[in-house]
């Protein structure tokens, strides 16, 4: 495991979310303070919001993409297109390794949630 994991487990397991857990261990890389990563992905656990969608730690995995190769000319078709293939081929190795990057698929529950009360953590 690398620093990154270990770092990102610790975090879940002190309660944050997979969004957070993965975001704010990359503080280091993105030059973020720890406190406002974790702010900034606290909309994104639970699937976004706890809608059971786009796993957190995908999102989280996204802000990292973004903060480390992201760009910021609007006019750039290139580098649009180029970020989004990464965030794809992200996406994709994600998927292939888990299986679905969908949380609720990774949970194995078949509802969407919109609940906002977190649950017990599990394993998963």
């Amino acid at each position: 495991m690398s620093a990154h994991s270990d770092l990102a487990k610790e975090l879940f397991r002190k309660g944050f979310n997979c969004s957070q857990s993965v975001f704010a261990a990359f503080c280091d890389e993105t030059g973020l303070d720890m406190e406002t990563a974790l702010k900034i992905a606290s909309s994104f656990g639970g699937g976004m919001g706890r809608l059971r969608e786009v796993c957190g730690a995908v999102t989280g995995m996204f802000m990292v993409a973004g903060m480390k190769y992201g760009y910021t000319d609007s006019s750039s078709k290139n580098a649009k297109a180029e970020h989004y293939e990464l965030v794809q081929d992200l996406a994709k190795q994600f998927g292939n390794e888990n299986g679905s990057i969908i949380c609720r698929e990774l949970l194995g529950i078949s509802i969407k949630h919109d609940n906002p009360i977190p649950e017990t953590r599990n394993d998963n």
